[in-house]
C-alpha cells in the first residue's frame, strides 16, 4: 500500500497520510493481504519509528510477529489482531514476516455515530486482541465479505459502492469493538467507575498535575480508595499510572518534534530541565537526549 505525502515536525518522525489516491475507487479505506511488497509510502521507513494518520487493523494468519506501538513491544501470533489508531507511534519488525489481512481506514470515512459506537478513538484499550475461535471465524467472514465488496467496482455506481463499504466496515468494527471491550483488561477498566474517572482525569491533567492526592481530592475519593481501584484495574499504583502517561507523552514529543529538551520537560510538567532528565532516566534507563538520538 504505497502513496500519500509524508509530513514531519522539524526533523522529527514523519507522519504518513492515508493514500486515498491508491484506494480502489478513491474511497477512504483499503483492505488486502499483508506482504513485503506493501507499505504506506515508497519512502516509508517501516522498520523505523513512524506515525500514520489513519486506523490500521492487522489480522494475522502466521507468526509470531513483534510490533512496537507507542514504545511498547507486542507479540502477535496466528489468529491475533493488532489495532493501531491515528497518531500512535509504531514500528514494523525487520526479523518477522507479516502474513494475513490488513484493513486501513481514513478518519472521516465513517459517520460520527459509527465512530462513537465502535470506539475508534478508545486509546485506553489494548491494541493486541486475541479472538476466541468463534469470534475469529466471524471476523474472517466479515473481512472476506468486506474485501469482496471493496474489490467489486463494476456492479454498483460509486456512491452506492461507498455506502455498501461503510455498512460492511461498520459491521466489522462493531465486532472488533466488542472483542476489545470484552477483554479482561478493558472489562476491569469499564466496570470500575473509580478507575475510569481517575484515568480520564489523568488524561486531561497529566501535563500539569502529577500528584495522587490532588487527583483523589478533585474526584472526592480517599487516597486509599484510589490506590485500591487503580491497582485492581492495572496492577500498578496511581503514581505509577501517572508517571507512565507522562513518560509516554515525553517520548512522543522527543520522537515527533525537534523541541529542545527543556521545552519537552515543561510540556509534561517539569519546568526544570534537570528534574525532567532525572525523571525520564529513572523511568526509561536513558536520558532524553539519548532516547531521541536512538530514533534519529
Amino acid at each position: 500500500m504505497a502513496g500519500g505525502t509524508p509530513q514531519a515536525d522539524g526533523d522529527g518522525i514523519r507522519t504518513f497520510p492515508f493514500p486515498t489516491e491508491l484506494a480502489v475507487g478513491g474511497v477512504g479505506m483499503q483492505i488486502g493481504p499483508m506482504g513485503t511488497d506493501h507499505t504506506w509510502h515508497a519512502d516509508a521507513p517501516l522498520h523505523r519509528v513512524h506515525r500514520i494518520d489513519f486506523h490500521v487493523v492487522m489480522l494475522f494468519t502466521g507468526g509470531p510477529v513483534r510490533h512496537m506501538i507507542d514504545f511498547a513491544e507486542y507479540e502477535a501470533g496466528a489468529g491475533d489482531l493488532l489495532w493501531i489508531r491515528p497518531g500512535q507511534v509504531h514500528r514494523f519488525s525487520r526479523e518477522t514476516v507479516y502474513r494475513g489481512t490488513v484493513l486501513t481506514m481514513q478518519p472521516g470515512f465513517l459517520p460520527r455515530a459509527t465512530v462513537e459506537a465502535t470506539g475508534l478513538y478508545r486509546y485506553d484499550l489494548p491494541p493486541l486482541l486475541h479472538p476466541a475461535p468463534a469470534q475469529l471465524t466471524a471476523l474472517h467472514a466479515a473481512l472476506d465479505q468486506l474485501r469482496r465488496e471493496y474489490e467489486d467496482t463494476a456492479t454498483l455506481p460509486l456512491s452506492l459502492h461507498t455506502a455498501v463499504l461503510r455498512h460492511g466496515l461498520t459491521a466489522c468494527l462493531l465486532r472488533l469493538a466488542h472483542l476489545a471491550a470484552s477483554s479482561a483488561q478493558a472489562s476491569r477498566q469499564q466496570t470500575d467507575s473509580t478507575f475510569t474517572l481517575f484515568r480520564d482525569a489523568v488524561e486531561h491533567g497529566f501535563a500539569t498535575n502529577h500528584s495522587v492526592s490532588a487527583y483523589a481530592d478533585a474526584l472526592g475519593y480517599s487516597r486509599r480508595t484510589l490506590v485500591r481501584a487503580v491497582r485492581a484495574a492495572t496492577g500498578e499504583t496511581p503514581k505509577g499510572f501517572i508517571d507512565k502517561r507522562v513518560v509516554l507523552e515525553a517520548k512522543r514529543l522527543l520522537a515527533h518534534t525537534d523541541m529542545p529538551i527543556g521545552r519537552v520537560g515543561a510540556a509534561v510538567g517539569f519546568p526544570d530541565a534537570a528534574n525532567f532528565t532525572k525523571f525520564f532516566h529513572l523511568h526509561t534507563g536513558q536520558t532524553p537526549v539519548a532516547f531521541r538520538a536512538e530514533l534519529r
